[in-house]
């Protein structure tokens, strides 16, 4: 979550939506008007970026950073793929601050390993920002979207909807049934 302003004074934000973005020959994109208000680049917004999953990048504001942290903290020290993952994850995080033009430059060793081309997807996913190679995200929305009820299910652990079974008698039965 993001603190921001809104008409009620100071409140938690998320970060939504998706926006198609080119990134220009330094690596750099704009950041949409109202994820720059939702973040309050104002006052000297430190973000980090980060390799993401799925082949995405990902973009955390400082607090978000540290909450993640925390939350790795909670795992056990001796759990090996906590150490691979923030092994991989922590060398390759990098501190970007966008300029006054609300403008973030991707570092070019992450954009080498993420992303295949200029043109790319902002996506906003709760507390943290995803770039994609637009490519890679039109293919994965195609691959992912058609099951959009399972995966909701399955992440709101729903029990599975069980199949209804008829019997031939309960068919017959209920062919009998007067209308």
């Amino acid at each position: 979550m993001v603190v921001g302003a809104s008409g009620n004074g100071w409140q938690k934000m998320f970060l939504t939506g998706s926006y198609q973005r080119s990134l220009d020959e330094k690596c750099r994109f704009t950041l949409p008007k109202s994820i720059r208000d939702a973040l309050d680049t104002s006052g000297g917004l430190v973000l980090y970026v980060a390799p993401g999953t799925d082949g995405s990048l990902v973009i955390y504001t400082e607090s978000a950073f540290q909450r993640l942290g925390e939350q790795l903290g909670q795992g056990s020290p001796v759990s090996q793929d906590l150490r691979a993952f923030s092994r991989l994850f922590y060398s390759q995080a990098q501190r970007v601050e966008p300029d006054r033009q609300g403008r973030i430059r991707l570092p070019s060793d992450l954009v080498a390993m993420s992303l295949s081309g200029r043109e790319i997807v902002l996506i906003g996913v709760r507390d943290h920002l995803e770039v994609w190679d637009r490519e890679r995200w039109q293919a994965y929305l195609g691959q992912k979207q058609p099951f959009y009820d399972e995966i909701a299910e399955s992440a709101f652990e729903c029990p599975p909807r069980a199949a209804t079974v008829v019997s031939p008698e309960e068919t017959t039965l209920a062919a009998a049934r007067p209308r």
